[in-house]
């Protein structure tokens, strides 16, 4: 094979001796014009030449190839390697990647759509009196039942409020100085409130009779009462109760020792939160020494918990399942630790943690939108005495509110998922409707509503 000369593609050497002939005549990437005859360039691009056939094929077969190259599968006119510029935008994409933008786009643009008229409230639509509410981050003294009446113990007194009509009916009262309800809890069909006390005693009361309850004598179906209590202890009572009590000193072996399932001492420290799973096979317990154990409802007899989550710098109270998702927990730290954290119970994982720098009271998650909301109380910043809506997953804060004046002990939401009530130090209790879906109408509170939403009335 014979050796080329380096410079034969060389322009400079073709501009040096333009009569010189070359087999290579010109650079591949810069071509010489004056090795070109443009007039003829123009006259084949432009002119009409003749079609060359082959005589090895009939005029059948070349009828065909040229019907089959120029023709689509609906016989209309199509020619292959034509440039047709630059495709249109409105052409739907082929490609899975941008389908997949697409789609996410859209669910973006319809979910802004559909929140962009949902207006959080500047204020709380109804306020109540609670006189001698006790000012302590342990007790677990309101909860919200099926039948939509709220039960709060005001000192050594238990009140039933009926949110239909704002009847308030006085339940029960501790005759004792130093004794008094630290923990309320209804069952799960709202026939029955059980009310732990500090000296050790749970009792359980019939909300429509307004009497107290013996269980060896009712016919309540398949649920479990457990209690927490200061003694550090975790105890499942009688097969046939459905609801979490959690106090200081609430142990009742002494009471009903023959309803006792289960007794188990695994914190160290006091247990401070207690909450089922909605499901009804998982517990979650929080305690004083900033732990939480998972424990499965089938194993708990044998003291052998499935998880166990030290990630809390403080203790741990505020507990609440994921509606949406039921292997989700949410947990709110004490003063010292102040962080939201998620938590997934089957992988026994830390999702996210985002720091409220401030104490954790109460947390209640949102069944109309994916947020949860938090009570807090003590804080060095001004942090102190909130209520934040939080966004799930993100964790971004969607709002917060300012109204009260000393720390949010409990949070507790009606039965429909659309108004939170919170328990506050300053010896009130206010209705908050944040939870509810986008409005429909467009039309705002006018002053006159809002001050008769600051309308205060007693609870008593």
């Amino acid at each position: 094979m014979p050796k080329l000369q380096r410079d034969w593609h060389s322009p400079t050497r073709l501009l040096s001796d333009p009569t010189a002939q070359y087999d290579f005549p010109g650079d591949r990437f810069i071509p010489n014009r004056s090795l070109m005859d443009l007039d003829q360039a123009h006259s084949l691009l432009t002119s009409r030449t003749k079609k060359a056939y082959n005589s090895d094929f009939s005029e059948v077969y070349r009828q065909k190839l040229e019907e089959k190259l120029t023709l689509d599968s609906e016989g209309r006119p199509f020619r292959m390697l034509v440039f047709r510029g630059s495709p249109k935008s409105s052409r739907r994409s082929i490609h899975l990647i941008d389908e997949m933008r697409r789609e996410e786009e859209e669910a973006w643009d319809s979910s802004t759509k559909h929140n962009q008229f949902r207006h959080l409230p500047k204020r709380e639509a109804r306020i109540l009196d609670a006189p001698n509410i006790v000012n302590d981050f342990y007790l677990n003294i309101m909860d919200w039942g099926r039948n939509n009446i709220l039960a709060i113990a005001l000192g050594s007194e238990l009140y039933l409020w009926k949110s239909e009509n704002g009847h308030v009916q006085k339940l029960g009262q501790v005759g004792a100085n130093d004794d008094y309800p630290t923990s309320v809890a209804w069952s799960g069909d709202g026939k029955t409130v059980a009310v732990g006390y500090m000296h050790s005693r749970l009792e359980l009361w019939d909300a429509e009779t307004s009497k107290l309850v013996n269980p060896l004598s009712t016919g309540w179906n398949g649920h479990i009462l457990t209690s927490g209590s200061q003694d550090k202890s975790i105890i499942n009572h009688d097969d046939n109760l459905n609801f979490v009590c959690t106090g200081f000193h609430v142990s009742v072996v002494s009471s009903i020792p023959n309803n006792l399932t289960s007794r188990i001492r695994v914190h160290t420290e006091e247990v401070c939160g207690l909450k089922w799973s909605g499901t009804g096979n998982i517990l979650a317990s929080g305690g004083n020494e900033n732990l939480i154990y998972i424990w499965e409802s089938s194993k708990m007899s044998s003291s052998n918990f499935l998880f166990r989550f030290n990630e809390h710098s403080a203790a741990v109270k505020a507990l609440a399942w994921c509606p949406y998702q039921s292997e989700v927990l949410a947990s709110g730290g004490g003063t010292t630790d102040g962080c939201i954290k998620l938590w997934n119970v089957q992988r026994g994982t830390c999702i996210s943690s985002i720091d409220t720098k401030a104490q954790i009271c109460g947390l209640e998650w949102n069944r109309h939108h994916k947020e949860i909301m938090s009570g807090h109380g003590f804080s060095a910043t001004e942090s102190q005495n909130l209520l934040c809506l939080w966004r799930y997953p993100s964790m971004t804060k969607v709002g917060e509110f300012r109204r009260h004046t000393s720390r949010v002990l409990h949070l507790s939401q009606s039965p429909d998922g659309l108004t939170v009530a919170s328990a506050v130090a300053d010896e009130t209790l206010r209705f908050w409707e944040v939870f509810g879906p986008a409005s429909t109408d467009h039309s705002t509170i006018s002053e006159l509503d809002g001050l008769l939403s600051l309308k205060t009335s007693p609870i008593r």
